[in-house]
């Protein structure tokens, strides 16, 4: 049984995408695109969006700051006005390896404003109207590294572990409401977030394989939308283990 409405048909339906100047995010606004919708995407750099928006006939570029409250409102009622918002897809992501002995509290915030508080904003800013509507669906883009704690996530980790619990929550809160909700956590991506890694990245995708994962997973309604299987299921195994197993396993793998 699918865990929402299936999203199978495109044609005709709006998505507003944050975060979608590059990476999983343009990705999935183009192969949306490809499938007749209608995009509006949304991100810091104008000028990528405004590329994007050139080449994809219909498409809106909607610049703004995730970490702005009022920016993010303004565009959500930019993107209501103009009809009716069939999904929101949150992928705005920061990224910066950090240990505990070099702790760093403005990187550790701008971790959270980005990855986390932002997806707060965008929330307070459509909600009220998907429920009024009674449809929509949101979708959070989390990651593996939101499972349990890994070395060089001190900072990231528990930004995606927070918007896993948000959306099992969203969830269960709006099951029966008609508002679809699912979290994307994928594996690694060729993205300029990981391009960053220094270590040696197991089953690497393109943005473009991972979009195509992303909407696979909404036609299916799931909720949790997790790639490659191949080391998203591996993932899984340690999520489970007793942390007197979990712990040196991720040492002895790591090497850290």
């Amino acid at each position: 049984m699918s865990h929402n409405p299936p999203l199978t048909d495109w044609h005709g339906k709006t998505v507003w995408l944050l975060g979608a100047s590059s990476g999983i995010g343009e990705a999935t606004a183009h192969a949306l695109h490809a499938q007749g919708a209608r995009v509006v995407v949304s991100a810091r750099n104008a000028a990528a969006l405004d590329a994007f928006a050139r080449t994809h006939a219909g498409a809106v570029a909607l610049p703004l700051d995730v970490t702005d409250p009022a920016a993010v409102r303004a565009a959500a009622q930019t993107v209501l006005a103009g009809g009716t918002l069939d999904l929101v897809l949150y992928c705005a992501g920061y990224y910066k390896a950090m240990r505990a002995t070099g702790f760093d509290l403005a990187g550790m915030l701008r971790h959270q404003q980005v990855n986390y508080v932002g997806a707060l904003y965008l929330l307070d800013a459509v909600l009220p109207a998907l429920l009024q509507r009674g449809s929509g669906h949101i979708s959070l883009t989390g990651s593996v590294a939101g499972y349990r704690g890994l070395p060089n996530s001190l900072a990231y980790g528990p930004t995606k572990a927070a918007l896993i619990n948000l959306a099992e929550t969203l969830y269960l809160d709006l099951q029966g409401s008609g508002i679809g909700v699912s979290i994307v956590n994928p594996g690694f991506v060729e993205t300029p977030l990981t391009a960053q890694n220094s270590f040696s990245m197991p089953a690497l995708l393109t943005p473009a394989q991972a979009a195509a994962e992303i909407l696979a997973g909404w036609a299916r309604g799931e909720f949790e939308i997790h790639f490659p299987k191949r080391f998203t299921r591996w993932m899984k195994t340690l999520r489970v283990l007793p942390h007197a197993l979990y712990f040196p396993a991720i040492r002895k793998f790591t090497g850290l």
